[in-house]
């Protein structure tokens, strides 16, 4: 989508928003899903200005030597020279913004628990490895602005605050969300239109008819899912309506046959839990 369209004021913009949000449904992959039949929208913010031909995105932060989630990924992103830091956004007990994947703290500190469960107090005092604690996202946006684009994770909080935050952190024009339900799909359309929204493409798209339907309903400005997901032509078409397409490619088997394979199919981004290696390898064949 081009510029041009964060000139229209926010009434108008918000008359351009569906009348109804469009309707999330789970996939395999325990992130859900737009559905294909809902009104239809076109108008959809740009993604912050790219900084390299193929974007390299680093899944919770550049983790490889540091935990996940953590400043020091974060850190460890900014010095490798990658685009994103991808991170979670979830809410502590009493209200505060924090960055942590998972529901509980169980698997990534010492400590047990929800996080909507846990105080700020509570969840700075877990051990996540040496001096590592949980940071609080304001201590994300000002490490990271200007330095690295923030892939925001939207897993439990509020979009006002999570708003408010961003915008006291002049990071408004760097921040790419990925929204995980129907009800924050619509309260950031509704509050914020001129930050950009991430969502999976549904399993139930397999071919070009099937992303242009998916597109003609829902006005994001970049798809994920995982990337074998994508053909050619669906790059095309999703190129052809200004969307951006950058999907995972982390897992078990994720190396140098997996990343030649993605280049090869015409992507330009990808979602990596080995971000340094990757835009290595993408440098060392002309790709960035």
């Amino acid at each position: 989508m081009q510029s041009a369209l964060l000139a229209v004021p926010l009434a108008i913009y918000a008359f351009l928003l569906p009348l109804h949000a469009p309707v999330f449904t789970a996939n395999n992959g325990g992130r859900e899903q737009l559905r294909t039949d809902t009104p239809a929208v076109h108008a959809t913010p740009p993604l912050p200005a790219p900084r390299h031909t193929f974007t390299v995105i680093a899944h919770r932060g550049y983790h490889e030597r540091v935990p996940e989630n953590t400043l020091a990924a974060c850190r460890e992103a900014i010095e490798h020279g990658l685009d994103y830091v991808e991170v979670d956004l979830r809410t502590s007990k009493d209200g505060r913004l924090v960055i942590m994947h998972d529901q509980t703290v169980n698997r990534t500190t010492n400590g047990t628990g929800l996080v909507k469960e846990l105080t700020l107090r509570d969840i700075r005092q877990l051990d996540i490895g040496g001096e590592h604690r949980v940071p609080v996202f304001r201590e994300v946006l000002e490490l990271c602005r200007d330095r690295i684009y923030i892939y925001l994770d939207f897993k439990d909080a509020g979009v006002q605050q999570t708003i408010d935050e961003i915008r006291a952190a002049g990071m408004e024009k760097q921040v790419l969300v990925y929204v995980n339900s129907e009800a924050q799909y619509s309260a950031w359309r509704t509050l914020a239109p001129h930050i950009p929204l991430m969502a999976s493409m549904p399993d139930s798209v397999k071919d070009v008819r099937g992303l242009q339907a998916f597109l003609d309903q829902h006005p994001v400005s970049a798809l994920d899912g995982y990337f074998r997901q994508y053909t050619c032509s669906m790059l095309e078409a999703a190129a052809e309506r200004g969307v951006t397409v950058w999907p995972d490619i982390q897992g078990p088997e994720e190396g140098p046959a997996h990343w030649m394979e993605a280049v090869t199919l015409g992507l330009r981004g990808l979602q990596s839990d080995k971000p340094a290696t990757l835009a290595e390898f993408l440098k060392n064949n002309g790709q960035r």
